[in-house]
């Protein structure tokens, strides 16, 4: 029986790895001018390869760049040639940029009198500037093509028109009462079957999307047709006619003039028709204000709140010293001293949060110099008749102690009215 031949299974020959970004010591040209022709070619040759291994052609090509600007290309040449598709600039030539900024000759007799001595090679050593030049201008020329139809392009953008909101809203009104005009219309035609109640505007308005802003646009389309129906009621007298001016005794004549063949029911029926249409179209106005959702206002910050109240920060006399203002807002409670009265206080919260997630309208705030929130009837304050003594005792008292502080001062309560003045020393907040 024939033995099976095992294959070998195939190394994978791994990605070449490229170094891109890592602190690498690129090789130099320190000396080169003491190098012999020989030396001068390898390491040109050594340098090329160096640079292909550990670079991407990415990497490589904003060298073109930094070249050009260092000989005499100008700012625009530069901006063309980076415009310029990306295979017109090869990672040959950007090699030959960085061979050259970092001091590599361009051309050397003694490189090219080795190189005419090699078995078989052919022609002589050109200035490796003069590829790198030839493949410059042709991304230049090139690039500026592009440049300039873009630009053409941006401008022909530039120069598209775009309508306002307040045109767009214009044109959409006019689509919208299209239907409106040809029922009106029908009026013209025929006053006598014209029917002054007979569009639906409501559903008109519901198909064709009509809001506030399109009904204001539309209410100024009608209104002015009203005005000559307006005048014709108003039509003056023959006597008030003769005591007028000739200019304005004319107008109403013309006037008159252009209606003779109406009847006033046919002018009652269109005015009734407007109106009908512009009740409608001031129903969608007063419905949009009523369902108009109020602005919410941007809650303040604590900081922001406090920024007015009035209080001592600290006194000397009892050795006291007031906590930050803004930790009023939203505590449970706050006891005050008033140094010039000796009256110590405690405000009570009204809507006291026992979970301290700071919900809107619990605990305590304040606007401009008054505290807000606070119960009346649990918020009182006492004179202390020992106050060195009796504020020492509060300092050290606990919050289990501080529930029956004020009941154990045996001086009548009074109530708080939630201002605070510079005598007051904000105490302490729970």
């Amino acid at each position: 029986m024939a033995i099976p031949k095992v294959r070998k299974k195939k190394a994978t020959r791994g990605a070449p790895r490229i170094k891109r970004g890592a602190k690498l010591t690129a090789p130099g040209w320190e000396g080169w001018e003491e190098w012999d022709g020989k030396a001068i070619h390898r390491h040109r040759e050594f340098v090329r390869q160096w640079y292909y291994d550990n670079f991407k052609t990415a990497d490589l090509i904003p060298f073109i760049y930094t070249w050009m600007a260092d000989n005499g290309y100008t700012k625009e040449q530069v901006k063309n040639a980076k415009s310029a598709p990306t295979h017109k600039l090869s990672s040959t030539g950007a090699i030959i940029a960085k061979q050259l900024l970092d001091g590599a000759p361009d051309y050397v007799d003694r490189e090219n009198e080795y190189w005419e001595s090699l078995p078989g090679t052919m022609g002589s050593k050109r200035p490796i500037s003069k590829f790198l030049k030839q493949q410059v201008d042709e991304a230049v020329e090139l690039g500026k093509t592009i440049v300039v139809a873009k630009k053409k392009e941006e401008k022909a953008k530039a120069d598209v028109y775009v309508p306002t909101i307040q045109e767009r809203l214009r044109d959409q009104a006019y689509n919208q009462a299209e239907a409106i005009d040809e029922w009106l219309e029908g009026w013209i035609r025929d006053p006598n079957t014209f029917d002054p109640k007979g569009f639906d505007f409501k559903k008109h308005f519901a198909e064709k999307g009509v809001t506030q802003a399109h009904a204001r646009k539309l209410k100024a389309f009608y209104e002015n047709e009203l005005n000559d129906y307006d005048e014709l009621e108003r039509m003056p007298t023959a006597g008030q006619l003769k005591k007028m001016g000739e200019v304005e005794a004319d107008l109403w004549a013309q006037l008159k003039e252009g209606y003779t063949h109406l009847k006033k029911a046919d002018i009652k029926k269109i005015r009734t028709a407007i109106e009908e249409l512009l009740r409608a179209l001031d129903f969608v106005i007063e419905s949009a204000k009523a369902t108009r959702k109020p602005r919410k206002a941007k809650p303040k910050s604590a900081t922001k709140l406090v920024e007015k109240l009035k209080f001592l920060k600290t006194d000397d006399k009892y050795k006291l010293a007031s906590i930050s203002p803004d930790q009023i807002v939203g505590a449970s409670e706050l006891w005050v001293f008033n140094v010039k009265t000796r009256k110590i206080g405690k405000y009570v919260a009204e809507n006291i949060d026992p979970t301290g997630q700071a919900r809107d309208g619990s605990g305590l705030s304040v606007k401009g110099t008054t505290i807000l929130g606070f119960d009346q009837s649990q918020s009182v304050q006492k004179t202390l008749r020992k106050p060195d003594q009796q504020l020492q005792e509060f300092k050290s008292a606990g919050k289990v102690k501080l529930r029956k502080f004020l009941e154990d001062i045996p001086t009548t309560d009074t109530k708080l009215n939630g201002r605070c003045n510079p005598d007051t020393v904000l105490l302490k907040v729970i």
